[in-house]
């Protein structure tokens, strides 16, 4: 009896096992056709598909498809100009069909009636088709379930508000890369959810009133946008991303007063370049109050509302900027990241508008950590201001003209509103005492005094390119159980004028681009992963300190040197996988004039056998010159005393 009970457990579950394993196979049914030159769709396909690829053919013509359990259709990439009105009359279980890169502008009447027919569609791709606004509406009519639109490169001018009101559902949409400059008032507000729109690359000009309470993220780069206004009310806006980048902005964005906007992107604008900080804010508001038809100012709308926004992230690089817009700034009380590179700045001054008592007031950036001032033709900061960054831990001064203070001097940096000479002025790096990554690369620094970091918290610093700077003994001294990443390139430096601390914990140096011939005995200290010294002068390396560094190394790049063939002793102890490209360098054996590539990692025995070779060669020349010599003078003292002997008789 339990046999047989256990026999029929064993069908039963041998059966399910086998419509498990069937089932499986169904749900991964899929065929692709990709790429066949097929001018027309393939006959006789499996009626069990479920994803069906003809993307990138030459089909020109859709006729029905009897496919009923298909979910995915990619049609892209064809020659699409004709569907039939029942083409998808049998495809009840599609909801991602890919249209794109056809010419779906030929044929509306058929084409659209076949797509009215799809209302279970969730995701359409319309894109690169050559579309007008008229035809879209007919494209997107009986779409109640459609959750994603993509109409990247058609040539919309305008959206209507009857554009999707067949398509409530929506949640994200792609209209970039077309032609439109007028978009009417309820376009997208029924769309309650909606909450990715992407609108770049259109001829938008301005936004004068931003009311989508429930887009999340909008993307309105490369428009043609001078403002962007948002009425303010007390309704909450979902709004987290907003790119305004690539335009003509010449303001602030006036953004709703209750938001939840963390990253806000503002580059390649013209913010800053007519106005100093006070006189913009002021314009801003005024047009504000224009657009809203206040006949007075009431208030600082722009900073009443930016002092509410919960700001993590702000792009304000390729920007006009001659100023630093202290006050606005500071009240972006979550701000995390700054990108202020490529703007007009020769000097940070904290010119901030006193108090009541005319003292200056202290402005403090709390939560700021990350600030880019890459290329800004910076001479001066202001100690203030440097003070104000509480919380800073990465600076990027790359390409600026910064000359770091001498700490030991006894000279006394101003701390006035005002610049001292720019000739003379430098930077207090003392002050950033969270600092852990500073980039000084490229900033025509001159000297780098004992201490210069002492303060500071640094973990990789970058002074490549530098090329005139004098490297004090203790520059770095205050830094050394920190520091984990150094760059010292293209500085011209020569191994005397390297004088480098013991550093703990220091796995990446790079002193490239030099004219070193020796690596500092300090290194022994260090834990050192990767080493760069391309393009120096070394010819050997030290076989001690190799075997130290050998415990941790993992990547040393040695290319741009003249190495000896035959000293390489060092080579031994090092891994091939360690040396990436060894075989891209020189080396000479025996005469400079005579380089080798790829030589420096074969074996030793030619170099053992050569001075051998070298040394007989060498012993046979000078027995050779002995014996003339011996001869010569044998023959010249015979000649020499036969004449005597004649002479004599």
């Amino acid at each position: 009896m339990v046999s047989h009970v256990f026999s029929q457990l064993l069908l039963v579950w041998s059966l399910i096992s086998d419509l498990h394993v069937g089932m499986r196979h169904y749900e991964s049914k899929e065929s692709s056709w990709k790429n066949q030159n097929l001018y027309f769709v393939p006959l006789a396909l499996d009626a069990r598909l479920r994803r069906l690829d003809l993307s990138n053919n030459f089909i020109r013509q859709l006729h029905t498809l009897a496919l009923p359990y298909l979910e995915q259709l990619d049609l892209s990439s064809n020659q699409l100009d004709f569907i039939s009105e029942d083409a998808f009359q049998n495809l009840a279980r599609l909801e991602i069909l890919n249209l794109s890169r056809n010419t779906l502008n030929n044929n509306i009447g058929s084409n659209t009636k076949a797509l009215r027919s799809m209302s279970t569609l969730k995701t359409l791709d319309i894109s690169m088709n050559g579309l007008s606004d008229d035809m879209v509406e007919q494209y997107l009519r009986n779409k109640p379930s459609l959750n994603h639109l993509k109409m990247t490169g058609n040539t919309l001018k305008g959206l209507s508000h009857k554009m999707f009101k067949e398509s409530k559902s929506l949640r994200s949409i792609a209209i970039d890369s077309n032609v439109i400059s007028v978009i009417e008032q309820g376009t997208f507000e029924p769309l309650r959810q909606l909450e990715m729109l992407n609108l770049a690359k259109n001829n938008l000009a301005h936004i004068c009133d931003f009311k989508l309470h429930q887009v999340k993220y909008l993307n309105l780069s490369r428009n043609s946008i001078e403002f962007f206004v948002t009425h303010e009310d007390e309704q909450l806006y979902r709004l987290e991303i907003l790119d305004l980048s690539h335009n003509r902005l010449l303001y602030f964005p006036i953004v709703p007063k209750m938001n939840h906007l963390k990253y806000l992107n503002l580059q390649n604008n013209m913010v800053g370049a007519l106005y100093s900080e006070p006189i913009m804010v002021s314009q801003a508001n005024g047009l504000y109050s224009e657009l809203i038809r206040e006949r007075i100012v009431k208030k600082n709308n722009l900073h009443a509302n930016w002092r509410l926004m919960p700001l993590v992230y702000i792009d304000l690089s390729y920007n006009h900027f001659k100023s630093f817009p202290l006050e606005t700034l500071s009240l972006l009380s979550s701000l995390e990241t700054l990108n202020f590179s490529h703007n007009c700045l020769q000097s940070i001054i904290w010119n901030i508008r006193n108090n009541e008592s005319e003292q200056p007031r202290k402005l403090f950036f709390t939560t700021l950590k990350h600030l880019d001032m890459q290329s800004n033709g910076l001479v001066y900061i202001s100690p203030l201001f440097l003070n104000a960054l509480t919380q800073v831990e990465t600076l990027n001064l790359q390409d600026n003209s910064i000359q770091p203070c001498d700490t030991m001097s006894h000279l006394v940096i101003s701390h006035s509103t005002q610049p001292m000479d720019h000739n003379r002025s430098c930077v207090d790096f003392d002050l950033l005492k969270t600092l852990k990554h500073l980039n000084l690369k490229d900033n025509h620094i001159k000297m780098l005094y004992p201490n210069t970091f002492q303060k500071t918290s640094l973990i990789s610093l970058n002074l490549a390119k530098n090329s005139h700077m004098v490297m004090k003994t203790g520059a770095l001294e205050g830094v050394q159980n920190t520091l984990e990443s150094l760059i010292i390139s293209d500085i011209n430096m020569r191994s005397s004028d390297l004088s480098l601390p013991c550093m703990p914990v220091l796995t990446e140096l790079n002193i490239s681009n030099n004219h070193l011939d020796l690596l500092p005995r300090s290194l022994t200290c260090s834990p050192l992963r990767e080493l760069d010294i391309r393009n120096n002068n070394f010819v050997s390396l030290n076989h001690c300190l190799i075997l130290d560094l050998s415990i941790h190394l993992n990547v040393i790049y040695i290319s741009g040197n003249i190495f000896n063939c035959c000293d390489s002793k060092w080579l031994t102890i090092l891994h091939p996988h360690i040396l990436p490209n060894i075989n891209e360098t020189l080396c000479f054996m025996g005469d400079r004039n005579i380089l080798m590539t790829g030589y420096l990692n074969k074996t030793s025995a030619d170099c053992l056998a050569r001075p051998k070779e070298i040394y007989a060669g060498q012993m046979i020349i000078i027995v050779l010159f002995v014996s003339v010599i011996l001869t010569v003078l044998v023959i010249f003292t015979r000649k020499v005393w036969c004449k005597d002997k004649l002479f004599i008789e």
